[in-house]
């Protein structure tokens, strides 16, 4: 049951349109991200939704109720930003307590709340300390625990790890998850890292210049992306251009980057006879060998390494075609020495499998 609705949500500054006509629908319990770079439009639409800002048209609808008119005092939702917004003055009890004391709870059922709520964000031991005495991960979970202490509808987090160093990002995705299946609370979360929303969300709506290019899973987005722009933001990922050569029915087939012909499945793209477009195939889909391997439905093309960067777990090679196109495959470093298994010019052989990537219709 979708407990957020966005219909055809329009917001512009002067003539600069910020969001163009969005509509989303969030399921209850989800970790649903907005992901895109800067400007994208992710960190209006959530201000939006909490009330900081107000839409040009369209309905926000939490609960089947439109909020777009209410304050953001009386919508049942919180927000957590990326300066955690903590009393200095108050302890982490006292932090976590203030939305309880402000409904005029009473003092037994805070002294039960807190109690749960501490244990849940595993900061027992710090109840008594003030912000400065602690961790930024420790002031972000108090932050987190606040706008979780009264169970709200919704809990919109804006970049929340932004201000984090990478070690402490990693652990922090860990223990989000893990607060958002424990409270049961829809969380709404803005990003422009796509690691991150890969790590953390049910589904992700990746956004460009005010629109959803993609809505999805995360296998789907990184695995199905449907245009060159989400291809292109996440991840690593070859675009090669491509042009369908045959057409029927069941399959079609396509030229790639001039020398690669693969046939496809036809599932439901328009590929008619000289559709241009791009063939989008992730590094670690490609497999390299000193010989050519010959398979079913199997494209095996000679290549040239122009160069390799170690990443410890893998290495990326650069390979050159035979028309001079630059393609990047990601190998496994799990033998040894298979870093240095391929060195510069050296004429190796990859193998492309059509259905390890996607045809990108212009």
């Amino acid at each position: 049951m979708a407990i957020l609705e966005l219909k055809n949500i329009v917001k512009q500054f002067a003539d600069y349109t910020a969001v163009n006509g969005v509509s989303l629908s969030i399921e209850q319990g989800e970790f649903f991200t907005l992901l895109g770079p800067s400007g994208c439009g992710k960190t209006t639409l959530l201000r939006m939704v909490a009330g900081f800002e107000s839409p040009d048209s369209g309905q926000i609808l939490l609960d089947g109720k439109d909020i777009k008119d209410l304050p953001p005092e009386q919508r049942p939702l919180h927000t957590v930003f990326q300066s955690y917004a903590l009393f200095p003055h108050l302890t982490v009890r006292d932090n976590i307590a203030f939305p309880l004391k402000m409904a005029k709870w009473s003092k037994a059922d805070i002294a039960d709340r807190l109690k749960e709520q501490l244990g849940s964000v595993q900061l027992e031991q710090f109840a008594e300390r003030y912000p400065h005495e602690l961790s930024g991960g420790q002031r972000q979970r108090v932050a987190i625990a606040r706008s979780l202490v009264d169970r709200p509808k919704l809990l919109l987090l804006d970049e929340p790890l932004s201000a984090l160093d990478a070690r402490l990002r990693e652990h922090m995705h860990v223990e989000l998850v893990r607060m958002q299946e424990q409270s049961g609370v829809t969380f709404v979360y803005v990003t422009h890292d796509q690691s991150e929303a890969l790590a953390l969300s049910s589904r992700i709506a990746v956004m460009n210049h005010g629109i959803v290019e993609q809505l999805g899973t995360p296998r789907e987005i990184y695995s199905q992306p449907k245009t060159y722009y989400v291809a292109d933001f996440i991840g690593k990922c070859n675009l090669l251009p491509a042009v369908v050569i045959e057409s029927n029915p069941s399959s079609y087939k396509i030229k790639v980057a001039e020398c690669i012909e693969l046939v496809l499945p036809n599932d439901g793209i328009e590929a008619t006879l000289g559709q241009q477009g791009w063939f989008a195939l992730r590094p670690e889909k490609i497999k390299a060998n000193w010989d050519p391997r010959h398979e079913d439905g199997v494209s095996c093309i000679k290549a040239r390494v122009k160069g390799y960067y170690y990443y410890g777990d893998g290495t990326l090679y650069e390979f050159i075609l035979p028309n001079g196109v630059v393609l990047q495959c990601m190998l496994s470093n799990n033998r040894p020495n298979q870093a240095s298994f391929f060195q510069e010019n050296d004429e190796v052989f990859i193998s492309i499998n059509p259905l390890a990537g996607n045809f990108l219709v212009k």
